[in-house]
């Protein structure tokens, strides 16, 4: 039978206290590590609802009071100018996608695999399609989100979407966004 002295037993339950406690603040500061990460994409997909939505809302007020006839710049048109300015200053990267399968300018097509697959599943009914990315070191948030025909006059440019059901995506806009 083994004995054990007082000082034996005294070490053993510190260090088995130690082990308990640091394992706890190891877990609670993954905790507060996973915990910042979801806060910081939260607040990234926010920035894009409200970005998506600003921008669609420019392109439909441009269409609405300044397209009235074929010669007037399309609202399409403004807002591929619009995303260029953005994207060269570097705040994100964002571009219009056609979802419609005739582009008018190939520059519109899906690039990766990810704008494919959200192509596809916007047209398949979704409002939302994102990932998560690594590079260089830092995270990025990617989406597609739909644009629907809304106007009439959408399809003075673009004949092709008479043929589309209300709400169908006839295009879409991709985003990257730096998670911070």
């Amino acid at each position: 039978m083994m004995v054990f002295s007082k000082w034996s037993i005294c070490l053993a339950i510190l260090f088995l206290g130690c082990f308990v406690c640091s394992s706890w603040s190891v877990r609670a500061h993954e905790n507060k590590d996973r915990s910042a990460a979801e806060t910081a994409t939260e607040r990234t997909r926010d920035t894009v609802r409200m970005l998506d939505d600003v921008y669609k809302t420019a392109v439909v007020l441009i269409t609405t009071h300044y397209v009235n006839d074929e010669d007037d710049l399309p609202a399409g048109t403004a807002a591929i100018a619009l995303f260029d300015a953005v994207n060269k200053k570097g705040w994100h990267e964002v571009r219009l996608l056609d979802a419609s399968g005739e582009p008018i300018n190939d520059a519109n097509v899906a690039q990766d695999k990810f704008e494919r697959e959200g192509v596809a599943k916007l047209k398949s009914g979704k409002n939302w399609h994102e990932t998560i990315v690594t590079e260089k070191g830092k995270r990025h948030l990617r989406v597609v989100t739909p644009i629907p025909v809304v106007l009439e006059k959408c399809t003075m440019c673009h004949e092709n979407y008479k043929e589309f059901k209300q709400g169908e995506p006839i295009g879409a806009i991709s985003y990257k966004i730096p998670i911070r």
